[in-house]
């Protein structure tokens, strides 16, 4: 994935800190079993999945025509046999 630059947008980013918080929250309040603040740590987890894909729809994500995808061992053709 490094060589596609996947994920290394600002809507990339926002979306997952901000899912990242919800999941801490959700996290943190279902130990303490209270799970009014656990649902609302879910609610923020799929708030930062909103956020970023308003995000990338604003033009803050990464265009889906940037690269072209990359081949994987089964894409490529057989070595031909020389002679």
């Amino acid at each position: 994935m490094a060589g596609s630059s996947h994920g290394h947008t600002p809507a990339a980013w926002t979306g997952v800190i901000i899912a990242f918080i919800g999941f801490c929250v959700a996290g943190a309040f279902m130990v303490m079993d209270q799970p009014v603040g656990f649902w609302a740590g879910m609610v923020v987890v799929l708030l930062g999945g909103v956020v970023g894909a308003i995000m990338r729809m604003m033009g803050l994500g990464q265009p889906k025509d940037l690269h072209k995808p990359h081949r994987m061992t089964g894409d490529r053709e057989p070595a031909r046999a020389e002679g």
